[in-house]
C-alpha cells in the first residue's frame, strides 16, 4: 500500500513538472533583428503624405511584442498581414471616437453573421479594450512589380513616416481560433480615426536594398512613455514585408500610394503571460471565455475617453490624438 502511494505521488510530481515545463518553456526559435542598411536622415527630403490608395499592416515584427502577447514565432513562416479600412485614416490633432458597445457589436455582426446575437446576449456592455501602437510606416512612391521582390539588389522607392495603429483588442480576441484570425485584427484596427499618420514622409536620396531609417520610436499616453525602441530591431525588411503582403493578397497591386504599417514594439496595453495563453489553449477556452477573462481583469492600461496619445520618431515627426466620446447619431 505504501509503495503504491509513493508511486502515485511520483507520477503526480512528474506530471506537474511536465506541465510546468510545457507552460513555461521558452520559444524554440528566438526572433532576431533583420540585417538593415541604416539611412542617414541628413541625406533625404520630406514629401507630403497623401491619403493612401490602400493600407496594410504587418503584425508581430518586434521580439518584445511577440513576447508580451505570448505569440508564437516561426522564422520560416509569414507574420500576420491585415488590411486597414480607409475610414481609419486620421492626422495629428484629430479627435478619435471611443467605440461604443453598439458600434463594436454591429461591426462584429457585419463581419461574422450571427456573432452580434452572442455579443448582445453575453457582452451587452462590450468595451473596446482600446490600445495604442507606435509604428514606422512606409509608403510606396512607385508601382512595384512583385517579380522584382525576389531580386536581392532591388531597392524600392519608399517614404517613411510615424503612425499610430490604434486597436480595439476585444474585436481581435474574437478572432481567436478562427481560420481568418488576422482578418479580425484588421477589423479591430479599422474604426474611424484608428490610423493617425504624419503629414509628411521622409524619402532617402539614394534607396538601397534593405534600407530603413534606424531611429528610436516611442508612444506616450498622457505624457507617460509606454513604448520606446529602435526600428533597427525590426525582424523583417521592407522587401520581405512587401513579399508577405503580395503572398497574402495577390489580387491587390503594390501600387503607388500604398501604405504599410511595419509593426509595433513591446509596451502595448495588451499583455498576457505566455504560460496563461498556453494553459487557456490546453483546456480549450473558447474565444468568448478568453474575452470575458480579459474584460474582467486589469484594464487600466487601455485607453479611455480623454486620453491623449502621442507617437514620435527621430526624423519622422510627432503626432497626437485625443480619445473622445462618440457623437450621438
Amino acid at each position: 500500500m505504501k509503495r503504491t502511494l509513493l508511486s502515485v505521488i511520483a507520477v503526480l510530481l512528474l506530471s506537474i513538472a511536465a506541465l510546468g515545463y510545457f507552460l513555461l518553456r521558452p520559444l524554440s526559435r528566438v526572433p532576431v533583428p533583420a540585417d538593415f542598411q541604416c539611412y542617414d536622415l541628413g541625406q533625404g527630403a520630406y514629401v507630403p503624405l497623401d491619403p493612401p490608395t490602400q493600407s496594410f499592416g504587418i503584425g508581430l515584427s518586434y521580439a518584445g511584442h511577440i513576447e508580451e502577447t505570448a505569440s508564437s514565432f516561426d522564422p520560416d513562416a509569414a507574420p500576420p498581414v491585415f488590411v486597414k479600412g480607409p475610414r481609419s485614416l486620421a492626422r495629428s490633432g484629430a479627435e478619435v471616437p471611443f467605440p461604443t458597445p453598439a458600434l463594436l457589436i454591429e461591426s462584429a455582426d457585419a463581419f461574422e453573421l450571427g456573432l452580434g446575437d452572442t455579443l448582445r446576449s453575453d457582452f451587452p456592455d462590450l468595451a473596446p479594450l482600446l490600445d495604442y501602437e507606435v509604428e514606422m510606416g512606409m509608403v510606396l512612391l512607385e508601382d512595384i512589380d512583385p517579380s522584382r521582390l525576389d531580386d536581392a539588389n532591388f531597392a524600392p522607392r519608399l517614404g517613411f513616416f510615424i503612425a499610430n495603429d490604434l486597436s480595439a483588442r476585444s474585436i481581435g480576441i474574437l478572432g481567436e481560433g478562427q481560420p481568418n484570425r488576422h482578418a479580425y485584427w484588421g477589423l479591430s484596427k479599422s474604426f474611424a480615426g484608428f490610423m493617425p499618420v504624419a503629414d509628411k514622409a521622409w524619402v532617402p536620396e539614394n534607396p538601397t536594398p534593405n534600407g530603413i531609417p534606424c531611429v528610436e520610436i516611442e508612444s506616450l499616453v498622457n505624457g507617460e512613455v509606454r513604448q520606446h525602441q529602435s526600428t533597427a530591431d525590426l525582424i523583417y525588411t521592407p522587401v520581405q514585408m512587401l513579399r508577405f503582403i503580395h503572398a497574402k493578397y495577390p489580387e491587390a497591386p503594390l501600387s503607388k500610394g500604398t501604405i504599410v504599417l511595419t509593426g509595433t514594439p513591446g509596451g502595448v496595453a495588451m499583455s498576457t503571460p505566455r504560460w496563461l495563453v498556453r494553459l487557456s489553449n490546453l483546456v480549450g477556452l473558447s474565444r468568448f471565455r478568453k474575452l470575458a477573462t480579459k474584460l474582467g481583469g486589469d484594464t487600466s492600461r487601455f485607453l479611455g475617453v480623454g486620453d491623449e496619445v502621442t507617437v514620435r520618431g527621430q526624423g519622422l515627426g510627432k503626432l497626437s490624438v485625443t480619445i473622445t466620446e462618440t457623437s450621438a447619431p
